[in-house]
């Protein structure tokens, strides 16, 4: 005798091949759709958090502010220099080439600087031609604490170092080379003290593998400040 399975088609017969299938695979991955969901709902939540605003937030722990500080070094002492300081004019002492000379000290920058503005004019003689030259110096303190460095750019397109140092009531100036010196020209200069508004200049040269000479002399007077003067009555005004 054979025995027949009858199958039944219709919803039963899928619901139990629905419920095997189930069965064999109780872990399946959702579908696509579905993690496009719940990808897309995690990024929502994100941005959400992102946007925020801050008082939403957990308080984040505040570092303390960090202060960086540079030592500043003391200011130099420029009081041996008071006397110096002004406007000066000259001319060329006695056996010397006829020239006019000028020279202003001035302090800048807070004080930490001399500024030093100079000008020669010296007539031609025999050996040494006519000479024009006006120049700059910026004076700062050197490195002994009791000296002084200047450095001189001129007219002339040379750059030179002196170191300045005060003995009594004259200041000297002794060449120490520079950025772009006269190629084996030297030069050293002496103002020397003689009254409250006077003072002397000697300018000595050495040219190449020669000893110094004086290039000149010059007698130096300071140039009295400005008056102030009251404003003259505006035209009109009551008697």
């Amino acid at each position: 005798m054979f025995h027949h399975r009858l199958v039944l088609p219709g919803p039963c017969h899928d619901a139990r091949e629905h419920q095997e299938e189930l069965n064999i695979r109780p872990h399946a991955s959702p579908p696509k759709h579905e993690k496009s969901r719940i990808a897309a709902l995690a990024c929502a939540v994100i941005l959400a958090w992102v946007a925020a605003p801050d008082a939403l937030r957990p308080a984040a722990r505040e570092k303390p502010a960090v202060q960086y500080k540079i030592a500043i070094p003391a200011p130099p002492d420029f009081s041996a220099l008071d006397w110096l300081q002004g406007e000066w004019t000259g001319k060329t002492a006695t056996n010397n080439p006829g020239g006019e000379v000028k020279l202003s000290v001035s302090t800048d920058l807070e004080k930490r600087v001399l500024v030093l503005r100079g000008e020669v004019s010296l007539a031609a003689t025999p050996t040494v031609p006519a000479t024009r030259e006006s120049w700059l110096g910026i004076l700062s303190a050197g490195s002994g604490g009791t000296d002084f460095i200047l450095r001189v750019f001129s007219s002339t397109g040379f750059i030179t170092r002196y170191r300045l140092t005060v003995e009594g009531a004259e200041i000297h100036l002794n060449p120490e080379g520079g950025d772009a010196p006269p190629p084996g020209w030297l030069f050293r200069r002496t103002w020397a003290r003689t009254g409250n508004d006077e003072m002397d200049e000697t300018v000595q040269a050495a040219p190449p593998g020669k000893p110094f000479f004086d290039y000149y002399a010059a007698k130096f007077n300071r140039v009295p400040p400005a008056s102030k003067t009251s404003p003259h009555p505006s035209a009109g005004a009551a008697d």
